[in-house]
């Protein structure tokens, strides 16, 4: 250990590198097929659209979309966002709506308000890795919920709320990253009910609810939060684009206070000019019919998807089949390496996330975790094609566990 590292705390023993953007750096290669970041399409920007906002902000409200904004964030923006979470079922004011730089930066603004060294986060199992990574740096443990193919069980929680005592519950109910499962109805009604008995805060991440292409959309659980113990978290990131930065959470007065001193102490404020940009585009232009247009892609790129894994993987491989959202979640035969499978997948020229560190308690190496998004029909075959090759490789499942699929219950076909 050197003297300089020597001086770092102690929370950064524990923190690794994102898997997920160390496999991006080499899934950029152009010669890569990635199905690994969860990126959004980038031939579904709205690229004229946002040049006429950025023209029309600069050439009416220039000076302050250039100058310093209120921490709280644009209240046009904030009064539009309340308007459009009405619609879903959610009631809240524009005082109660704080603007953010991507959803990713709320995560870290709850961890800050809520976790001391040592606190428990239940959460899915598995979950969001970014998620983990951005608790683990407030020292947190994770206590995983027991989770089928219809989302969290509820029946669950009173007895790991009464031996962990969690600090909050962390949850992404609408096409859940990795596992694409979709938390029910009559779900969410019971974790509101069992939270606001409890107690227990719950981080509802939303970044993928506008993505639905099949089927009917489903209540937030913050529309079920009668005890204002729900924090709702959602993004333009998928829905306008990722470069913006721009996410955005809904919390009862007592929360959000607290969270604004976090928010000013960390960045001051969200970018002012790409608040204003956001609120003109969305306030000029039909966003429904753009939205359609994303939606409509990402289905018919799943069914590619979906299609090539029928005709090439071999037996013992299962998928799920989301009704929205960017990814699907693979899982292989017991005993099978997605690490080792990666490597191998790299030096064919393709890449995916391996399931492992989606697990905050380790194993999941069986799994993988591929995004349907970002690549074109064409490539989506034939990254598949590489991959399905690789795995009639025997050496990639582990003798003693050769052929027997893991039981995974979250996991359709």
């Amino acid at each position: 250990m050197s003297e300089i590292s020597a001086s770092f705390s102690q929370r950064m023993r524990q923190l690794r590198p994102s898997t997920i953007r160390e496999i991006l750096k080499v899934a950029a290669q152009p010669e890569i097929i990635s199905f690994a970041g969860g990126l959004p399409a980038p031939e579904l920007f709205p690229i004229e659209a946002v040049q006429a906002a950025s023209d029309y902000v600069l050439s009416t409200i220039g000076r302050a979309a250039l100058q310093y904004g209120a921490s709280e964030g644009f209240m046009p923006l904030r009064e539009w966002i309340a308007a459009e979470v009405a619609r879903c079922g959610i009631e809240a004011a524009p005082a109660d709506v704080l603007v953010t730089n991507g959803s990713q930066q709320m995560l870290d603004l709850v961890g800050k308000l809520l976790l001391n060294p040592g606190d428990v986060v239940l959460t899915e199992n598995p979950t969001y890795l970014a998620a983990i990574q951005a608790f683990q740096t407030f020292e947190a443990k994770f206590t995983p919920i027991p989770t089928d193919k219809h989302g969290l069980i509820p029946e669950a929680l009173p007895k790991l709320i009464i031996k962990h005592r969690p600090k909050f519950l962390y949850t992404i109910p609408n096409f859940q990253n990795p596992t694409s499962i979709t938390l029910v109805a009559e779900r969410r009604a019971q974790l509101a009910k069992i939270a606001a008995k409890h107690y227990l805060i719950v981080v509802e991440d939303d970044p993928y609810g506008k993505l639905r292409y099949q089927g009917a959309d489903v209540p937030p659980v913050k529309h079920w939060d009668e005890a204002n113990c729900v924090i709702y978290v959602s993004t333009f990131s998928k829905t306008i684009a990722p470069g913006l930065r721009l996410g955005w959470a809904i919390a009862t007065q007592e929360i959000f206070s607290q969270l604004l001193i976090l928010k000013q102490a960390s960045d001051l404020h969200t970018s002012s000019f790409d608040q204003r940009v956001a609120w003109a585009f969305l306030t000029h232009n039909n966003h429904n019919v753009h939205l359609e247009r994303i939606r409509h892609t990402y289905s018919s790129r799943f069914d590619v998807m979906d299609a090539a894994l029928k005709a090439e993987m071999p037996a013992g491989f299962s998928w799920s089949r989301p009704e929205g959202g960017m990814f699907l979640w693979v899982t292989g035969p017991t005993g099978f390496d997605g690490v080792e499978l990666l490597q191998r997948a790299i030096a064919h020229k393709v890449a995916f996330v391996p399931g492992r560190d989606f697990f905050p308690m380790g194993a999941g190496n069986n799994f993988l975790r591929l995004n349907y998004s970002n690549s074109t029909p064409e490539r989506i075959r034939e990254g598949v094609h590489r991959i399905a090759e690789l795995c009639h490789d025997e050496t990639l499942v582990t003798p003693a566990h050769s052929g027997a699929p893991e039981a995974a219950p979250f996991v359709q076909r």
